[in-house]
């Protein structure tokens, strides 16, 4: 095989991450071609409703998928975050690249961190795990549903429809978006627990034995032990984007670090669990903490999230 073709959105994020994969592969076999077949998906074209309440993050892949499966295209690249946790026949998730910075961060005008916000502050973001977490903390902060593209979002919170809104670290620094507002400002695991998958790149490729070789040179090994582990946890919760959920595994050597929790949408009610584990016990360890989850009542919690979610605030 000398070509592939990847299927991508037209966003500049998605655009970056699937020229980002287009250079490693050119470079890794010098006699490849790889090009770039753009789309728009439904999510990009329904802006003005949160995607928990039209589908979920399937909303950004079913497109790409459907090129994929019409021989149109070889392959598409994911923020990983975004990408289900199941894939139709005939195609699978065959690569996670290494990661960047898995934080949250903070974005203002006026404001470096989350504590120094004035009571009643308008923050923006459309996830319920960033909500949930948001108003835990800080109970009086007014949370506004936010969405388009990146530069739309920094837009809205130039032109002052925001105090401050949340993204993901990664999306800012792959764009070099970090001086386009005052203050930017990542924000601790300790404080913000990221999402599954959160800051790597997934690769979904029709089922190919000579496309999965070429694309190979691209998996890493610490990010897809950290990433497996996280989508199997939300996996068996059987949660997606209606319900919050949070969690973040981090290869120490021969260790890992493992933080997660999920709650209501209000902050009101949040379980947490936080473990460390030898490196060796990675495969079973994602179902063990959301079994211990469910142990501890977290089914219904994440039916009442729904349902909050749904009725109230979305």
């Amino acid at each position: 095989m000398d070509k592939l073709i990847i299927a991508t959105r037209k966003s500049k994020l998605a655009l970056w991450q699937s020229k980002h994969v287009q250079q490693v592969l050119m470079k890794a076999h010098d006699s490849l071609s790889v090009e770039l077949k753009t789309m728009l998906t439904k999510g990009d074209k329904i802006l003005d409703t949160p995607l928990a309440k039209i589908g979920g993050k399937g909303l950004f892949t079913k497109e790409l998928e459907e090129s994929m499966l019409r021989g149109e295209s070889h392959l598409a690249v994911h923020s990983l975050k975004d990408v289900p946790m199941e894939f139709p026949g005939g195609l699978k998730l065959a690569v996670i690249t290494k990661r960047a910075d898995v934080r949250d961060a903070m974005l203002s005008e006026k404001y470096t961190s989350l504590d120094e916000l004035p009571k009643g502050a308008v923050v923006g973001t459309t996830s319920l795990r960033r909500r949930m977490q948001l108003l835990e903390r800080r109970s009086d902060l007014v949370i506004k549903n936010l969405r388009g593209n990146v530069n739309t979002r920094i837009r809205k919170l130039k032109d002052g429809e925001y105090d401050a809104i949340i993204l993901a670290a990664a999306g800012i620094k792959r764009l070099g978006l970090e001086d386009e507002v005052r203050y930017f400002s990542p924000i601790d695991t300790s404080i913000m627990t990221p999402a599954s998958g959160q800051a790597a790149l997934g690769i979904e490729i029709v089922n190919n034995p000579e496309v999965e070789k070429i694309v190979s040179v691209l998996n890493d090994e610490e990010a897809m032990i950290e990433t497996t582990i996280e989508r199997d946890f939300v996996t068996v919760l059987e949660g997606g984007c209606q319900v919050p959920i949070g969690i973040n595994a981090k290869v120490n050597r021969d260790k890992i670090d493992i933080s997660c929790l999920i709650g209501l949408p209000d902050g009101t009610e949040v379980l947490r669990e936080k473990v460390q584990i030898d490196r060796e016990n990675h495969k079973t360890i994602g179902k063990k903490l959301a079994q211990n989850m469910i142990d501890r009542g977290a089914k219904e919690l994440l039916q009442r999230a729904e349902k909050m979610a749904l009725g109230e605030i979305l």
